[in-house]
């Protein structure tokens, strides 16, 4: 039995009934407004918290900008205000610890960070753990080995990290690429990775020289956690200082490829050639014409 064409015209109801319906129901969709904090250390010095405002509609997140916040440490109390924040553009504020609150970072070896917008606390329960790594290198018989160590603080003492994620690798072009066949590696009991290195002959510096690092993302305990050593494992690389008087397409115009300029004056030479032409033989015409 072939389909009439009112069974179409039902489909076709249904259809554009069921777009609207969704439609509908994303615009029924609350907006909800989420705040996150990080805690970032960097090279086991630097130490900074990192606020993120967003707009959550269903699964869409909009960055939050111009938007202030008061951020504390372990207590909501204005002695305790480590800064007052106001959101950029992309919903991002950044903050480090005053040294007005440096006795009260050095009593304890766990805080807890409070965010208030206005009177009212959007983040209540982030807290970290005081921690730092170290990287260590070896090389025996042609093997290199990475050992990387997380350490937390624990009744003033430090004591190892164990079952901490990481990464561990050399810093290229802005990313960590992996120093062995894994993408991330486990501390064990003593808070330590050791890696073989499996990518070698790296080009570094003018000196060889490479940048190792050992990371650790968003850990709950510990936040995030960096640091940098650097080795000369690589191979060295001699900048090219003529690299711009060299006549490529990226260079200025008076570094034009040859190519390229002979390109357009052969355009510009056949275009006017075709007018100038054009014109001589309209005069030869008009002669003709009037001989």
């Amino acid at each position: 039995m072939k389909p009439n064409k009112y069974s179409y015209i039902v489909i076709a109801v249904l259809v554009v009934f069921s777009y609207h319906k969704s439609i509908a129901q994303e615009d029924s969709v609350v907006a909800e407004s989420v705040v996150k904090l990080h805690y970032y250390n960097n090279n086991n010095s630097l130490q900074y918290l990192l606020l993120e405002s967003n707009l959550k509609k269903g699964k869409q997140l909009t960055p939050q900008a111009n938007k202030t916040y008061q951020l504390f440490l372990d207590s909501s109390s204005n002695e305790y205000l480590i800064a007052t924040l106001k959101t950029d553009v992309t919903g991002k504020a950044k903050a480090f610890i005053p040294p007005t609150l440096k006795t009260n970072w050095d009593g304890s070896s766990k805080h807890l960070f409070i965010v208030k917008e206005g009177d009212e606390e959007v983040v209540t329960d982030y807290s970290i753990i005081k921690s730092k790594i170290t990287i260590d290198t070896a090389s025996a018989d042609g093997v290199k080995t990475i050992t990387a160590t997380v350490m937390k603080l624990e009744n003033s003492e430090w004591v190892p990290a164990k079952e901490v994620e990481m990464k561990i690798g050399m810093q290229r072009q802005g990313a960590i690429l992996s120093a062995g066949d894994e993408e991330t590696y486990t501390t064990d009991s003593t808070g330590t990775v050791a890696v073989e290195v499996t990518k070698n002959n790296l080009p570094g510096d003018e000196k060889g020289n490479i940048l190792l690092v050992a990371k650790v993302d968003d850990n709950e305990e510990l936040g995030n956690l960096v640091t940098e050593k650097k080795v000369s494992w690589g191979v060295p690389t001699k900048p090219d200082n003529n690299f711009f008087e060299q006549r490529t397409l990226w260079t200025t115009r008076f570094r034009t490829p040859v190519w390229l300029l002979l390109m357009a004056y052969s355009i510009v030479i056949g275009v006017w050639g075709t007018l100038i032409y054009l014109v001589v033989q309209i005069v030869k015409i008009k002669k003709i014409g009037t001989a």
